[in-house]
């Protein structure tokens, strides 16, 4: 894409209502715009790193055997009314926002999908023979918080992964657990980021099981305790069976001590020692297992293999999607920007032309950038005719990977120079050679 074609309204000055570091730089490279509050438009810019994130969430999910399908986002109240659904109408709180329709039913714009994806299944399924079902979708929420802020950290309409299992017992519901348990592991180590699974409150989803996934950042909403180990763990094993047991890999990280605010132990933490560290996380996912809860009122029971009717066991697993994009700049940035991890980045290198009247320096840059796209490579090609400093300065700020500077001095002697975003460093090299690393 040829920046001067690209809609990308950066700002050099910050907005006053901009707390944290991801908001600021969103709103600064051009990502998002406020619609009301949190409430946002993703611009070409964000909206590209979002669909690569959740194209991310998409493909783990399939690889763990779960279906993609897509539900609405305005559910029936009936679905979670006492005595026509599961009784969470009135517990949920101003969170949701209910609404009537023209015939004065009532509406409600949905904050999660428990209800509609249980009514769907109950609707189904009858056999022992239809479990275990694994069913996600990604779809936009709402949930009216009585303070919106941190931009898309903290918003009212959020874009979620949230996918449902369905067991004939606890036992077979342990292993659908398991199974979204270590593939969170990997759609987070995919996106540069290393997330630490702790034991958390269900709060209103429910149920006796469950984990958050935060990843460490300064400016995290919540203070976790947790060992050393975690800071930097990967999955040893990166061609996991998810038809093999897994309760392994989920005990070598349950087994160590990972705890949010409200589950923290601080005996456990004294007897860490020089192994415990303190810190700020932000939440980026969060697993449930509750059993009968939604099962048990909306009806979905299936017959066993003697004509027995049984309750069916659930799950739920939700990953922030658009929350993710600010966790990761939260991360990942200094004082110049943004700095993307290679697989969510917008562009995977960004062409600076030093001299955009300048026969010879233009020739080159169009060609390296005719060359790069037929090859595969998503390129940002700075073609403007602007001062250097500020292709520099939103190169940075945007946080592109990799950066081709290509101006008529170093031309004369056939180098370019090439920048790598994350460390800073530069080298002078031949265009062609510049190009040949850009394709690995």
């Amino acid at each position: 894409m040829r920046l001067s074609r690209y809609f990308l309204p950066t700002l050099r000055e910050t907005p006053s209502e901009a707390e944290i570091a991801s908001h600021r730089l969103m709103l600064r490279a051009g990502m998002i715009r406020q619609s009301s509050a949190g409430i946002y438009s993703w611009l070409p810019l964000g909206y590209k790193v979002l669909r690569k994130i959740e194209q991310i969430v998409r493909e783990e999910q399939n690889a763990i055997g779960c279906q993609e399908i897509l539900m609405p986002t305005i559910q029936p109240a009936d679905l979670w009314k006492e005595g026509t659904g599961s009784g969470r109408y009135d517990d949920y709180g101003p969170e949701m926002l209910r609404i009537k329709d023209r015939h004065d039913r009532d509406m409600l714009y949905g904050p999660t999908n428990e209800e509609q994806i249980t009514e769907i299944f109950a609707a189904s399924a009858r056999s022992y023979r239809d479990v275990p079902k694994l069913m996600y979708h990604i779809q936009w929420k709402f949930r009216d918080e009585v303070r919106p802020r941190f931009g898309i950290m903290r918003g009212r309409e959020f874009l979620m992964k949230d996918a449902y299992s369905f067991d004939l017992n606890a036992t077979a519901g342990r292993i659908s657990y398991n199974k979204m348990f270590v593939s969170y592991l990997r759609t987070y180590e995919r996106m540069g980021l290393t997330a630490i699974p702790m034991a958390a409150d269900t709060g209103p989803i429910g149920g006796d099981m469950s984990h958050e996934f935060l990843i460490l950042a300064d400016t995290g909403e919540s203070e976790i305790a947790c060992h050393k180990d975690f800071v930097d763990r990967k999955l040893a094993d990166k061609d996991i069976d998810f038809d093999g047991d897994l309760q392994p890999i989920v005990d070598s990280y349950t087994s160590q001590y990972a705890a949010t605010d409200e589950k923290r132990d601080l005996d456990a933490e004294k007897a860490l020692g020089d192994d415990l560290v303190t810190a700020r996380g932000i939440e980026v996912g969060h697993i449930f297992y509750f059993g009968t809860k939604y099962s048990k009122p909306l009806g979905a029971v299936v017959t066993d293999s003697d004509g027995k009717e049984i309750t069916v066991e659930m799950g739920s697993y939700g990953i922030g999607v658009s929350r993710l994009v600010g966790a990761i700049i939260e991360a990942s940035h200094d004082d110049d920007g943004i700095i993307w991890p290679d697989a969510v980045a917008p562009f995977k290198a960004g062409i600076i032309n030093l001299k955009a009247g300048d026969d010879a320096c233009t020739q080159a840059c169009d060609d390296a950038y005719n060359n790069l796209l037929s090859k595969g490579v998503d390129v940002l090609y700075d073609d403007r005719n602007t001062r250097a400093g500020a292709k520099f300065a939103d190169m940075d700020l945007i946080g592109v990977p990799w950066q081709l500077i290509i101006g008529p001095r170093g031309l004369k002697s056939r180098t370019v120079e090439l920048k790598h975003r994350s460390s800073g460093e530069r080298e002078e090299i031949s265009l062609e050679s510049a190009q040949t690393q850009l394709l690995v």
